[in-house]
């Protein structure tokens, strides 16, 4: 899980204006099972990771949970600008 949270990071880094705002908190569901990976950056960044019509979040979105499924755990990404 440690390299889709990377991953993430690194992704959201790099399209973001302010890369040093960029943090993600990892965070254990209540049922044990679930990751929930909150993504924290700069208010005028949070337009550019949702992206156009929300093409990008859903993208990452997608990506961590195929990765989370291989390891048998549900992942969700929230965003908190």
């Amino acid at each position: 899980m440690t390299e889709m949270k990377a991953f993430i990071e690194y992704v959201a880094k790099t399209l973001a204006d302010h890369p040093d705002k960029v943090q993600i908190t990892e965070v254990e569901g209540d049922d044990g099972t679930t990751r929930v990976l909150e993504l924290q950056c700069h208010e005028d960044d949070v337009g550019r990771i949702i992206g156009r019509n929300g093409r990008t979040i859903k993208a990452l979105r997608t990506l961590l949970t195929t990765a989370a499924a291989r390891n048998n755990i549900r992942a969700v990404l929230e965003i908190a600008g």
